[in-house]
Protein backbone atom coordinates (compact mmCIF):
# COMPACT_ATOMS: atom_id res chain seq x y z
CA UNK A 1 0.00 0.00 0.00
CA UNK A 2 1.27 3.25 -1.00
CA UNK A 3 1.43 6.20 1.85
CA UNK A 4 -1.19 8.07 -0.81
CA UNK A 5 -3.50 5.42 0.42
CA UNK A 6 -3.00 5.44 4.09
CA UNK A 7 -6.44 5.03 5.83
CA UNK A 8 -6.92 7.99 8.12
CA UNK A 9 -6.68 5.38 11.36
CA UNK A 10 -2.65 4.72 10.79
CA UNK A 11 -2.15 8.06 9.80
CA UNK A 12 -3.43 9.21 13.75
CA UNK A 13 -1.32 6.76 15.35
CA UNK A 14 1.44 8.19 13.38
CA UNK A 15 0.89 11.36 14.41
CA UNK A 16 0.56 10.12 18.05
CA UNK A 17 4.15 8.22 17.76
CA UNK A 18 5.36 11.70 17.09
CA UNK A 19 3.94 13.57 20.04
CA UNK A 20 5.24 10.55 22.12
CA UNK A 21 8.89 11.33 20.87
CA UNK A 22 9.44 14.01 23.15
CA UNK A 23 8.04 11.85 26.09
CA UNK A 24 9.88 9.23 25.74
CA UNK A 25 13.23 11.13 25.27
CA UNK A 26 12.90 13.01 28.27
CA UNK A 27 12.32 9.70 30.04
CA UNK A 28 15.15 8.19 29.20
CA UNK A 29 17.34 11.51 29.62
CA UNK A 30 16.48 10.85 33.36
CA UNK A 31 17.16 7.67 33.22
CA UNK A 32 19.82 8.00 31.73
CA UNK A 33 23.74 8.27 33.53
CA UNK A 34 24.18 11.98 34.64
CA UNK A 35 26.61 14.32 32.43
CA UNK A 36 29.93 15.00 34.57
CA UNK A 37 28.78 18.39 34.62
CA UNK A 38 25.43 17.41 36.97
CA UNK A 39 27.75 14.80 38.73
CA UNK A 40 30.27 17.49 39.67
CA UNK A 41 27.68 19.63 41.35
CA UNK A 42 25.79 16.95 43.04
CA UNK A 43 29.43 16.53 44.33
CA UNK A 44 30.09 20.08 45.29
CA UNK A 45 26.87 20.06 47.28
CA UNK A 46 27.75 16.81 49.25
CA UNK A 47 30.69 18.26 50.13
CA UNK A 48 29.24 21.63 51.47
CA UNK A 49 27.19 19.71 53.44
CA UNK A 50 29.87 17.89 55.20
CA UNK A 51 31.81 21.29 55.02
CA UNK A 52 28.80 22.59 57.34
CA UNK A 53 29.44 19.72 59.29
CA UNK A 54 32.96 20.20 59.99
CA UNK A 55 32.43 24.06 60.51
CA UNK A 56 30.22 23.06 63.39
CA UNK A 57 33.04 20.93 64.91
CA UNK A 58 35.55 23.32 64.25
CA UNK A 59 33.58 26.20 66.25
CA UNK A 60 33.34 23.77 69.26
CA UNK A 61 37.10 23.35 69.22
CA UNK A 62 37.59 26.77 68.67
CA UNK A 63 35.30 27.46 71.70
CA UNK A 64 36.98 25.31 74.07
CA UNK A 65 40.23 26.68 72.53
CA UNK A 66 39.38 30.25 73.74
CA UNK A 67 38.18 28.67 76.85
CA UNK A 68 41.67 26.82 77.39
CA UNK A 69 43.62 30.21 76.32
CA UNK A 70 41.96 32.65 78.58
CA UNK A 71 42.58 30.10 81.55
CA UNK A 72 46.37 30.17 80.12
CA UNK A 73 46.11 33.84 80.19
CA UNK A 74 44.81 34.03 83.38
CA UNK A 75 47.41 32.16 84.79
CA UNK A 76 50.26 33.64 83.23
CA UNK A 77 48.81 36.93 84.29
CA UNK A 78 48.92 35.55 87.86
CA UNK A 79 52.35 33.97 87.82
CA UNK A 80 53.67 37.54 86.66
CA UNK A 81 52.02 39.44 89.28
CA UNK A 82 53.20 37.26 91.51
CA UNK A 83 56.91 36.88 89.97
CA UNK A 84 56.83 41.38 90.02
CA UNK A 85 55.78 41.51 94.01
CA UNK A 86 58.46 38.86 94.13
CA UNK A 87 61.11 40.49 92.79
CA UNK A 88 60.13 44.07 93.98
CA UNK A 89 60.12 42.11 97.34
CA UNK A 90 63.74 41.01 97.29
CA UNK A 91 64.71 44.73 95.89
CA UNK A 92 63.50 45.89 98.76
CA UNK A 93 64.59 43.37 101.04
CA UNK A 94 68.47 43.68 99.06
CA UNK A 95 68.69 47.28 99.51
CA UNK A 96 67.16 47.35 103.39
CA UNK A 97 69.79 44.56 103.94
CA UNK A 98 72.37 47.22 102.39
CA UNK A 99 71.42 49.99 103.98
CA UNK A 100 71.33 48.07 107.13
CA UNK A 101 75.01 47.05 107.02
CA UNK A 102 75.79 50.49 105.71
CA UNK A 103 75.02 52.20 108.60
CA UNK A 104 76.77 49.72 111.25
CA UNK A 105 79.74 50.60 109.22
CA UNK A 106 79.26 54.22 109.24
CA UNK A 107 78.32 54.42 112.87
CA UNK A 108 81.23 52.43 113.96
CA UNK A 109 83.42 55.15 112.41
CA UNK A 110 81.69 58.28 113.69
CA UNK A 111 83.96 57.87 116.86
CA UNK A 112 86.48 59.15 114.80
CA UNK A 113 84.73 61.44 114.01
CA UNK A 114 84.06 63.06 117.15
CA UNK A 115 87.66 62.84 117.98
CA UNK A 116 88.19 64.96 114.97
CA UNK A 117 86.08 67.62 115.79
CA UNK A 118 87.57 67.80 119.44
CA UNK A 119 90.86 67.99 118.27
CA UNK A 120 90.14 70.65 115.17
CA UNK A 121 87.77 72.59 117.98
CA UNK A 122 90.68 72.38 120.49
CA UNK A 123 91.90 75.97 121.75
CA UNK A 124 95.85 76.30 120.41
CA UNK A 125 97.91 77.91 117.98
CA UNK A 126 95.90 78.28 114.51
CA UNK A 127 99.07 78.24 112.38
CA UNK A 128 100.25 75.89 114.09
CA UNK A 129 101.29 73.04 111.11
CA UNK A 130 99.24 69.94 113.09
CA UNK A 131 96.22 71.96 114.26
CA UNK A 132 95.94 72.94 110.41
CA UNK A 133 96.94 69.10 109.63
CA UNK A 134 93.92 68.47 111.62
CA UNK A 135 91.76 70.75 110.43
CA UNK A 136 92.22 69.29 106.54
CA UNK A 137 91.83 65.65 107.86
CA UNK A 138 88.56 66.59 109.42
CA UNK A 139 87.09 67.94 106.42
CA UNK A 140 88.65 65.50 104.09
CA UNK A 141 86.78 63.29 106.82
CA UNK A 142 83.40 64.78 106.02
CA UNK A 143 83.58 65.04 102.28
CA UNK A 144 83.77 61.40 103.04
CA UNK A 145 80.89 61.29 104.85
CA UNK A 146 78.96 63.13 102.45
CA UNK A 147 79.70 61.12 99.59
CA UNK A 148 78.03 57.94 101.39
CA UNK A 149 75.23 60.04 101.75
CA UNK A 150 75.77 60.79 105.44
CA UNK A 151 74.43 63.97 106.90
CA UNK A 152 74.85 65.60 110.20
CA UNK A 153 71.06 66.30 111.99
CA UNK A 154 70.96 69.90 112.85
CA UNK A 155 69.66 70.96 116.57
CA UNK A 156 71.53 73.90 118.08
CA UNK A 157 68.28 76.66 118.16
CA UNK A 158 65.65 74.27 116.74
CA UNK A 159 62.58 72.52 118.73
CA UNK A 160 63.46 69.37 120.51
CA UNK A 161 62.28 66.33 118.11
CA UNK A 162 62.49 62.74 119.81
CA UNK A 163 62.88 61.23 116.64
CA UNK A 164 66.05 62.91 115.97
CA UNK A 165 67.26 64.19 119.52
CA UNK A 166 68.22 63.05 122.60
CA UNK A 167 68.47 65.05 125.53
CA UNK A 168 70.42 64.55 127.94
CA UNK A 169 69.97 68.06 130.09
CA UNK A 170 67.19 70.26 130.47
CA UNK A 171 67.95 73.91 131.42
CA UNK A 172 65.90 77.15 132.24
CA UNK A 173 67.35 80.16 129.94
CA UNK A 174 65.48 83.34 128.74
CA UNK A 175 67.76 83.50 126.06
CA UNK A 176 65.27 80.47 124.14
CA UNK A 177 61.66 79.79 123.70
CA UNK A 178 60.32 76.49 125.09
CA UNK A 179 61.81 73.33 124.17
CA UNK A 180 64.69 74.35 122.31
CA UNK A 181 68.17 72.95 122.06
CA UNK A 182 70.25 75.13 123.69
CA UNK A 183 73.16 73.09 123.08
CA UNK A 184 74.61 69.95 121.66
CA UNK A 185 76.78 67.75 123.22
CA UNK A 186 77.16 64.65 120.31
CA UNK A 187 76.72 65.72 116.93
CA UNK A 188 73.47 63.11 115.17
CA UNK A 189 73.71 61.65 111.99
CA UNK A 190 71.44 60.57 108.88
CA UNK A 191 72.07 57.53 106.18
CA UNK A 192 69.76 59.04 103.70
CA UNK A 193 66.46 59.90 105.91
CA UNK A 194 67.49 57.37 108.54
CA UNK A 195 68.83 58.54 112.24
CA UNK A 196 72.14 56.45 112.41
CA UNK A 197 73.25 57.87 115.87
CA UNK A 198 70.66 60.42 117.39
CA UNK A 199 72.52 64.11 118.61
CA UNK A 200 72.80 64.35 122.21
CA UNK A 201 71.51 67.95 123.55
CA UNK A 202 70.68 70.22 126.00
CA UNK A 203 66.95 71.06 126.16
CA UNK A 204 66.09 74.91 127.04
CA UNK A 205 62.45 75.58 128.90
Amino acid sequence: MSEETKRPEEETQDVQDVQDVPEAQEAAEEEAPQPEEAKGKEKGRKKKEKGITFTREQAEQMELAVKQLESTKDQFARLAAEYDNYRKRTAKEKDSLYQDAKADTIKEFLAVYDNLERAANAEGDDDSPHKKGLEMIFSQYKEILKKLGVTEIEAQGLPFDPERHNAVMHVEDENFGENIVSQVFQAGFLLGSKVIRHAIVQVAN
